[in-house]
This record gives structure tokens, C-alpha cells and sequence, in this order.
């Protein structure tokens, strides 16, 4: 089965804004477009449930279900329990808190394992903890390919091992890494496991339940939501962490980890999420399968459609000996992220497409650790196409025509 282009994009009111007709967005990993059912019931909540939630007068109420259910229905979509899954204002943030927690819970001479190939917000915080006496180990990419090889962390773990931390995906090198064959072997030596999926999430909601993982992070923003960060924190870790919340919210699991008050209306909104998810499978046959189910048929919907387009453009890029392409060149073993390396700095390139009508990035991306690691200056910089499954072909071929123009 074929993902139906035209009803996503019909989804998405951004396709019919007159400001942006005839420009092709790939710069999806810096934050998705809104679908409209997010944005139908944020504008409901600031319209008629803008109060303090959980009170005992109707618009209260409606305001606190409204926060249920996005909490609810996601869960479900992930394979959590309801309670596992907590929102906070960032991923950054979110994880700013859990290495809080951990700072606490850990002890001098107890190790972790961070990698190289990571956004800023998924390694910074944790290696923070060295200042505590923390051991800190890093899992090195290869310099050539970014990959993060399974035997390199073998040779990191061993029972002093507490926590490892790694991206479901780089936001520039892309490669899919195995997540469940990783949290087996952290779980081998007793360590818990802390995975980013910022890059991950918007090509697919991940089963969090079959990947196994202890703390899975993502961002809704780029995942056709509000800005919100979505966290799942399995319930025996989450009682095992010190809390980070108010004492009275200690025995609430979806709060120990946001000290500070949740936006409650972009919460609500996030059920508009689940809102796509749910037609995206009922338009393609899946209406009478469980949440877990419809989400998993999204899932191959939008990777599939993504992939496709995904190898064309990759074999247009390795036909030009004049740039490098950060990751894999197999479509089927990442994600549509792609960065560029050229002699000209990948801002001025950006600029340069800008005029093409291609809104695309240059820069680091806040992946120094890893663009260094490849030999890459972050200053420097590289181009990064990025594009989700309502990306059409008729885009595709948009930026590989600009590209040749400005390349």
C-alpha cells in the first residue's frame, strides 16, 4: 500500500497558505509543519477552555479531559502505560531535568556512556555529570561513515556501567540505529537506557514498548504538534529517580519530571496528533485497528513514501564528486536528513536555494560533537535537506533542480 499524498497534504493548512505556494520545505528537522487538527484544538482550547484544569466547573473539566486524552491516546500509540508518558516545554529541557535526577541517584565511581553522534541536547546535559564524579565514557562514531559500531560499546560496558544514552537517530548522520539490540545489550551489564528520538519520531511514532528502552524523548513541534516535549519514563525507573517536582506530586509519575507547570493548552492540543495519526490509518484501511496498530500503520505509511523519495535523492548526490553526504547511502537504513558537506559554507548554500524556492538549513545544527568527529568544521558548516512523508515528488524534483543550479 501507497501512502495517499494528496490526503496528507490536505491535512496540513500550510499547503494553502498563499505565502508559502511555490517554495518546497526541507527543513523539516528544524520543526515540522502543524496538521489541522492540532491546530483546530489549540484554537478551541484558547477559545473556550482557557481556565485552570481538573476544577469542578464545566470548561475546567473539558480543559483537564482535553489534557487526558492527548496523554492517553499517545501512550497507547507507543505501547506505554498512560502515566509513563509526561510533556514538558523542550527535549532539551526534559532532559536537563532527568540528568538532574540522575546526578542524584547515581554514585561517585558509577559510570555512563554517552556518544558523539548526538544532538547537543541528548549528550551535554549528561556529560555535565562528570563535575559530580560521574565517569563519563563516549561511544565513538567512525570518523568516515558517522556509524556508531556495536563493538565499540561492548568494549564500554561493564557492571559500574548505569546509564546509556544514544539517538534513535543523528540529526545529521541519519543511520537508523538498532535501539532494541542496544537497550539489550546496556540491560545485559544492569544499565538503563536513555534514548533521543527527536529525529526519529516525525517519520513514524516508534513502538516504545517493543524497543524496550527505559526513557524515550521527543519533540512534538517537529512532529506535526505544538511545542511541547514528549517523554516516556517506564514506571520502574521513574519511582526509582529522586523526584523532581513538587513533593506533592511524588506519587504522580507523569509529574516527578516537570518541576514546572505544564502549558496546559499546547498539552491539549498534542491530541491533535493522535487526531492525524488516527485518519492517516482510516483512510488507508486501518480504521479498525487498535491504537498501537494504527500508529504502527502510519509508521510504514510515511517510511515508505519517505524512503522512495528519499534514494532518488541520494543517487542524484552521489553522482556529484564534488560534495560528501553525511550517513548512509541506502534510503532503507535512515532518515530523510540529509547533510551535505561542500567547500562553500552550508548557510551560503541554504541562502543560495532560498532564492530557488527551497527553504532549507546551513549550519551545525547544534551536532558539533558530530560533524567534528567526521571531520566536518561546525563553523564551517553543511547543508541539510530534510523532509517528511507529505513531501511530494513534484518537491523532490524541485530541489534536485535547484540543487543543480546552485551547486
Amino acid at each position: 500500500m501507497q501512502l495517499d499524498i494528496d490526503f496528507v497534504r490536505a491535512q496540513f493548512p500550510a499547503f494553502d497558505e498563499p505565502s508559502l505556494q511555490g517554495q518546497a520545505f526541507f527543513e523539516n528537522a528544524g520543526g515540522s509543519y502543524t496538521c489541522r487538527p492540532v491546530i483546530d484544538r489549540l484554537t478551541r482550547y484558547y477559545h473556550s477552555r482557557k481556565v485552570q484544569p481538573y476544577g469542578p466547573y464545566a470548561a475546567s473539566q473539558l480543559a483537564g479531559d482535553e489534557m487526558d486524552e492527548a496523554r492517553t491516546r499517545l501512550a497507547a500509540m507507543m505501547g506505554v502505560e498512560t502515566d509513563e508518558l509526561s510533556f514538558g516545554p523542550s527535549t532539551t529541557a526534559n532532559t536537563y531535568v532527568l540528568a538532574q535526577a540522575f546526578r542524584q541517584h547515581l554514585k561517585p565511581g558509577d559510570a555512563i556512556i554517552v556518544t558523539d553522534q548526538d544532538h547537543e541536547a541528548n549528550t551535554g546535559p549528561w556529560r555535565r555529570l562528570a563535575d559530580s564524579g560521574i565517569e563519563l565514557r563516549e561511544w565513538k562514531i567512525d570518523p568516515s561513515t558517522g556509524h556508531l559500531p556495536l563493538d565499540r560499546l561492548q568494549a564500554l560496558l561493564d557492571e559500574r556501567v548505569k546509564l546509556v544514552c544514544f539517538p534513535h537517530c543523528s540529526n545529521v548522520v541519519a543511520e537508523l540505529n538498532p535501539v532494541a539490540e542496544i537497550v539489550a545489550m546496556a540491560h545485559g551489564v544492569g544499565a538503563v537506557t536513555c534514548v533521543d528520538g527527536v529525529s526519529y519520531a516525525p517519520h513514524g511514532l516508534p513502538d516504545v514498548g517493543a524497543l524496550g528502552t527505559d526513557i524515550y524523548l521527543f519533540s512534538a513541534y517537529k512532529t506535526y504538534g505544538p511545542h511541547q516535549g514528549l517523554m516516556v519514563i517506564r514506571r520502574e525507573l521513574g519511582f526509582a529517580l529522586p523526584n523532581q517536582a513538587h513533593y506533592f506530586n511524588a506519587d504522580t509519575l507523569y509529574k516527578r519530571f516537570t518541576p514546572a507547570g505544564p502549558d496546559h493548552a499546547q498539552i491539549a492540543a498534542s491530541a491533535g496528533m493522535a487526531d492525524y495519526i488516527d485518519a492517516l490509518a482510516a483512510h488507508h484501511g486501518g480504521a479498525a485497528l487498535d491504537a498501537r496498530g494504527r500508529a504502527g500503520l502510519a509508521h510504514d505509511l510515511m517510511r515508505g513514501h519517505e524512503t522512495r523519495l528519499l534514494q532518488t535523492l541520494l543517487d542524484y548526490l552521489g553522482n556529484r564528486n564534488e560534495l560528501r553526504v553525511l550517513g548512509p547511502r541506502d534510503a532503507k537504513t535512515r532518515a530523510p536528513t540529509v547533510a551535505i558537506q561542500t567547500d562553500r559554507p552550508g548557510l551560503e548554500i541554504a541562502q543560495a536555494l532560498a532564492a530557488q524556492g527551497i527553504m532549507a538549513g546551513g549550519g551545525s545544527f547544534y551536532a558539533d560533537r558530530a560533524l567534528t568527529a567526521q571531520g566536518a568544521d561546525p563553523v564551517h558548516g553543511v547543508l541539510r535537506l530534510s523532509f517528511v512523508h507529505y513531501t511530494s515528488p513534484d518537491e523532490l524534483d524541485q530541489v534536485i533542480g535547484a540543487l543543480d543550479r546552485v551547486l
